[in-house]
């Protein structure tokens, strides 16, 4: 039966009512999307949350019935505009896909067809749907082009999804979605493991044509804090089931299921204190061919009773329009109720208050382990089949000098394009330096024989930022593990396998994972994998590249607590590069923040976050994403960093002078040298946010 709702000026666009959703395998049936009810009114944004395998994909790839091999709608209504699309034939609902109903998938690069240039993509749907010529279908392909924001869009036209950034994917992926004027857009993580800056980007375009043009979204994301100011209504899903609705505003407000505080509680904040654990929520999502009796979050629930494990909870409230399904809602005065979210410990869950004030910074350790000295990378571009001409250089890092102590965590963070990966690969000994020095333990890296590399190795790892495309599909874990060990002749095989059963435990895998291969587990397990084999040689430096970007905010607490624990007990030292400022705070005790090949600020935490010089580093806390909806509406339309320019020719002088609102004459032709802040505070501004030390007042910018 469909919920009464409060009546309201605008139509009802869509009502899905009790819609099932499962696929069939061989020898089991997966119940993804198990009776979910909700409306999206005409020009109203819905947020979608939950962890992955929670059924929110599959819920939104059901109104278009697109389905994965064995996936098919087993009971329940999908009415869009009056049309029961549960009911309609193949071709019928091709008809709607894309046309009325339009969808921006999650990885623009996967999803874009690479033999196709990008015109001819978007012109598609155009011919499809509307009939148009192949001139006229471009012609729409320019206009939509230029309609979200493309720079050059007639260019643009003859690119190949390979020749454009993420940001720029992800961009003509929302023009393909656009170009026949969908009344529904369906946007499925349309930012994961994007850049904040490009996120904030998105997330304003999202905004700005969904009121243009009149569109309901319905915005699937794991991540709350990016819908808290961009969703009119949100919707809770934990496996297969709606466990929380409401309005946004109400919702974070006045949570009431322990699941949805768990996962506000997961979201790493700016201000979290650096010496306490983070949230992480027990466990993981259960097999939906097999759910549980009663309560499906009750086995990960701190509140759980004996009636919730025998009882399904109906999803009711003392408000309709804030319905929760939960026998303990958070906030309940029933006695011997516990409603303090719970954090895990060293030792296992423990009740705690998170607090939000920030932990004192730890003094760096004297002796560094690691010296970057005026560190150079260039790339030369060619062109030619044959003869291969060189017609340019990528200047990817440009003499850069810093230090990393023993034991100590370094955070580097900037856009994609910045320089970050590419020395990474350079400390690990991955990529060659054009220029400059890099020492670790007193050797010069570039001076050593093959032989002595090689042994040095043992103590230089690299952690990539996916492990899926890390790990060798057709090779065991056990197998994956042991081959550093094998190919630095540690021990016998006897041996090996200790130290693989030994790894697996420590980083919460049980020994039976040894013998699966890396498609049979989820994100955060092939993360712990990945980790696990940078243990395997005791390391004594660990550059981990985005460890995290791409999980969901409960595992990603547990991958950032399990990488904290490991360092206490092996006595780690960290490189950290992401683009998630709140995850660089929460680990790091120093952070770089670089700029198109350039460190333009360094420091401490505190320093970096609380006492900002740069005004490219103020520019990213401006985009991190709060959990708050009066905080992130009060931020809409705000100014957004413009495109990165590009590292082939870089802007003269100061390199953000582009994209800066304080540039003046002098940043076109000086490039600033970085200038001291405080004792352990550098940043590189002719007009900076602070006072430099030794400054009398704070330098403002000339008009």
């Amino acid at each position: 039966m469909s919920r009464e709702r409060p009546a309201k000026a605008a139509p009802v666009l869509l009502e899905i009512d009790d819609l099932r959703t499962y696929i069939r395998q061989r020898s089991a049936v997966v119940r993804a999307v198990d009776g979910v009810s909700f409306t999206v009114d005409a020009g109203e944004t819905i947020g979608i949350v939950g962890e992955s395998g929670c059924g929110k994909t599959m819920t939104g790839m059901s109104i278009i019935s697109l389905l994965p091999p064995g996936g098919y709608i087993a009971g329940g209504s999908i009415c869009f505009e009056g049309r029961e699309l549960t009911k309609i034939s193949d071709r019928e609902i091709r008809d709607v896909r894309g046309n009325q109903v339009a969808v921006i998938f999650q990885d623009p690069m996967t999803s874009l067809n690479p033999t196709m240039t990008i015109g001819r993509q978007i012109a598609e749907p155009v011919v499809r749907h509307r009939g148009a010529s192949r001139s006229a279908a471009l012609k729409r392909a320019e206009e939509v082009l230029a309609l979200v924001g493309m720079p050059k869009p007639r260019e643009r036209l003859e690119d190949y999804p390979h020749q454009l950034s993420g940001g720029l994917r992800q961009r003509a992926m929302i023009a393909m979605a656009l170009a026949c004027e969908p009344r529904l857009l369906i946007a499925d993580e349309p930012t994961t493991a994007l850049d904040v800056t490009i996120q904030k980007q998105i997330l304003e375009l999202l905004d700005d044509l969904k009121s243009r043009l009149g569109m309901a979204m319905i915005l699937i994301t794991h991540d709350l804090g990016v819908i808290a100011g961009r969703a009119d209504k949100v919707v809770v899903m934990y496996a297969g089931k709606i466990v929380e609705q409401a309005e946004t505003g109400e919702l974070f407000a006045g949570t009431r299921h322990p699941y949805t505080e768990a996962l506000l509680a997961s979201i790493p904040q700016v201000g979290q204190r650096t010496d306490q654990p983070l949230y992480a929520i027990p466990g993981l999502p259960p097999d939906l061919s097999d759910p549980p009796a009663g309560c499906r979050f009750a086995p990960r629930c701190a509140f759980a009773s004996y009636r919730c494990g025998q009882e399904e909870p109906l999803l009711v409230g003392s408000r309709p329009e804030h319905p929760f399904a939960c026998f303990h809602p958070v906030g309940s005065d029933e006695p011997g109720v516990r409603t303090t979210a719970l954090v895990e410990g060293p030792a296992g869950p423990v009740t705690a208050v998170r607090q939000r004030a920030g932990g004192p910074d730890e003094p760096a350790a004297p002796a560094p382990l690691l010296v970057i000295d005026h560190v150079v990378k260039e790339f030369p571009v060619t062109s030619g089949a044959v003869f291969q001409r060189k017609i340019g250089t990528i200047k990817a890092v440009s003499d850069i000098s810093f230090t990393i102590s023993a034991g100590e965590t370094f955070g580097l963070v900037g856009e994609s394009g910045c320089g970050k990966t590419t020395l990474g690969r350079m400390i690990t000994v991955l990529e060659h330096l054009s220029a400059g020095r890099i020492f670790f333990g007193g050797e010069n890296l570039a001076t050593l024989t093959r032989r002595d590399l090689r042994a040095r190795r043992r103590d230089l790892q690299l952690m990539f930022q996916d492990p899926y495309a890390s790990l060798d599909p057709r090779m065991r874990v056990s197998t994956i593990m042991r081959e550093p060990l094998a190919i630095q002749h540690y021990g016998s095989r006897a041996e090996q396998d200790s130290r693989v059963d030994e790894l697996l435990r420590e980083v919460g895998l049980p020994a039976r994972a040894a013998q699966r291969y890396p498609h049979e587990f989820s994100g955060g397990q092939r993360q712990r994998i990945g980790l696990a084999r940078a243990l395997a040689l005791n390391p004594k430096l660990i550059v981990a590249d985005e460890p995290v970007s791409a999980l969901d905010v409960s595992v990603r607490s547990q991958i950032l607590n399990l990488m904290k624990r490991l360092q206490a007990a092996h006595n780690l030292t960290y490189m950290v590069i992401s683009h998630d400022l709140s995850v660089v705070r929460y680990l790091a005790d120093r952070i770089g923040v670089m700029y198109l090949g350039k460190l333009v600020e360094i420091g401490t935490g505190s320093d970096i976050y609380e006492r900002t010089a740069h005004p490219y580093t103020a520019g990213l806390l401006k985009t991190i994403p709060i959990p708050d909806p009066v905080v992130e509406r009060a931020k809409r339309g705000a100014t957004v960093l413009g495109e990165l320019p590009s590292s082939m020719s870089p802007p003269s002088g100061c390199r953000f002078r582009t994209r800066c609102e304080r540039v003046a004459e002098i940043c076109a032709f000086e490039e600033p040298p970085l200038v001291a802040f405080g004792p352990s505070h550098l940043a590189a501004c002719h007009f900076p946010l602070q006072s430099p030390v030794g400054t009398a007042a704070t330098t403002t910018g000339s008009d």
